[in-house]
């Protein structure tokens, strides 16, 4: 366990807003954790475990303990079938993907570019282009905080759902992510089905072209972190049932929409703001991004207020033109605990 001296979250968190916490520790093991956890100083306090910030907004100074999970290793086991990973949490999930496709170990490849670490990656169950961090996950390895327990859940304990799992629930408060174990089959095969992929061969692509070519996309849509402090995603793209999804077309032919498994429509989020004339709308220094309208910048010294005022007038804008409600993705801390955009605005 290593102690910050310093209080500002700016550099640990992807929006880059300018607040403090009272304590900043850097987690480099599960035993660092469970110490953290049973100090005397930090007991009655808040506390709260980041990776990257990178799916965070701190909406006013946290009054509590920030805990750094920089747990780190990657160990790769190979099997006849696959290529079998236990990864730490505190390992960078891009850079994991660009080593995976670099070792020849397909699979990962339409996850490229997502920022955060791997810890991370089970909470939001990640996913772009077809494809989702449950595709591959074989288990995720917990501990249980007030005990030091270590646990293994498999697949099915982790109740993965469309940007949710068991531990944005049951789990959210009690347990920490270590480690994630994935499994790459050697029987590969490629997933073109969405945008620019779709250009592909499927019996001639390699998993570099679409490593580079989901980087690219990625890279011209959405603004760097380290120049433009933003946390990708702002909302999830709502998910409406069938009948809602008919009435909308009839009024706006072109949306898109994608089914679900279960009969129900994904729309998208950034279309919906898109067509409400959105992108590059600014409050104090928030902005909507101009490439790309689900992405909320730290546009120039943002305050956090600027940030959930931003939020609310989209919201509102999209709920008043098409009668979807939006909800961020993003996760909300307050000085002591995580929030609503609602709550926020009350």
């Amino acid at each position: 366990m290593k102690v910050l001296q310093e209080r500002s979250l700016a550099p640990f968190h992807t929006f880059g807003i300018e607040v403090t916490a009272d304590h900043i520790v850097v987690a480099e093991s599960a035993q660092d954790l469970i110490a953290i956890w049973q100090n005397e100083q930090y007991r009655a306090l808040p506390k709260l475990i980041v990776g990257q910030g990178s799916n965070l907004l701190f909406c006013e100074d946290y009054t509590g303990v920030i805990v750094l999970n920089r747990i780190p290793g990657v160990e790769v086991t190979e099997t006849a079938d696959s290529y079998q990973l236990h990864v730490g949490a505190g390992e960078d999930w891009h850079e994991l993907v660009r080593t995976t496709i670099e070792n020849n170990m397909p699979g990962l490849e339409n996850l490229a570019l997502i920022p955060g670490c791997v810890g991370s990656s089970p909470i939001q169950n990640i996913g772009a282009y077809g494809v989702e961090l449950k595709d591959f996950c074989q288990y995720v390895d917990v501990i249980e905080l007030e005990t030091g327990r270590l646990l293994r859940l498999s697949v099915s304990d982790c109740q993965f759902g469309y940007r949710d799992s068991i531990f944005k629930h049951a789990l959210k408060n009690t347990h920490a992510i270590v480690a994630v174990g994935l499994a790459l089959p050697k029987a590969w095969h490629p997933n073109l089905g969405y945008g620019s992929l779709a250009q592909f061969d499927p019996r001639s692509v390699s998993a570099k072209e679409i490593f580079d070519e989901v980087c690219r996309i990625r890279q011209v849509k959405l603004p760097d972190p380290a120049v433009l402090g933003n946390a990708g995603s702002f909302f999830k793209n709502p998910v409406v049932e069938s009948v809602k999804r008919d009435l909308l077309l009839v009024t706006y032919p072109n949306m898109p929409s994608y089914e679900m498994a279960n009969g129900t429509y994904k729309l998208a989020a950034g279309w919906l703001i898109d067509q409400c004339g959105l992108k590059g709308y600014k409050v104090g220094g928030a902005k909507v991004h101009e490439q790309q309208a689900l992405v909320l910048v730290n546009h120039e010294q943002a305050t956090a207020r600027n940030v959930l005022e931003l939020a609310n007038e989209i919201v509102g804008t999209v709920e008043k033109t098409f009668d979807v409600t939006l909800e961020h993705e993003v996760r909300f801390m307050s000085a002591c605990q995580e929030t609503k955009l609602a709550e926020m605005m009350s």
